[in-house]
C-alpha cells in the first residue's frame, strides 16, 4: 500500500558518525538555503564568464589567422 505522508526522518538508515550534528534548532554547520542560491548563481555567472573567455580567444584566434598577410 502507498504511503500517504512522507517520512520525516530524514536521516534514514545513514550511520551515526556521518550525520549532522544537531543543535536546538537544527542541523549544525550545514550551509543555509541562501548559502546555496548564492553558489548557484555564482557557478552560472563563472560559467557564463568561462564560456565569453573562450569565444573571444576563438574570434582573437580565428580573426588573426584569416586577416594573415
Amino acid at each position: 500500500m502507498p504511503k500517504i505522508f512522507s517520512d520525516l526522518n530524514l536521516n534514514g538508515s545513514t550511520p551515526a558518525q556521518v550525520r549532522p550534528g544537531l543543535g536546538d534548532w537544527g542541523p549544525e554547520l550545514v550551509p543555509s538555503t541562501r548559502s546555496k542560491k548564492r553558489a548557484r548563481w555564482l557557478v552560472v555567472l563563472v560559467f557564463v564568464l568561462a564560456v565569453a573567455v573562450v569565444a573571444g580567444v576563438y574570434w582573437f584566434l580565428v580573426s588573426q589567422l584569416t586577416t594573415g598577410s
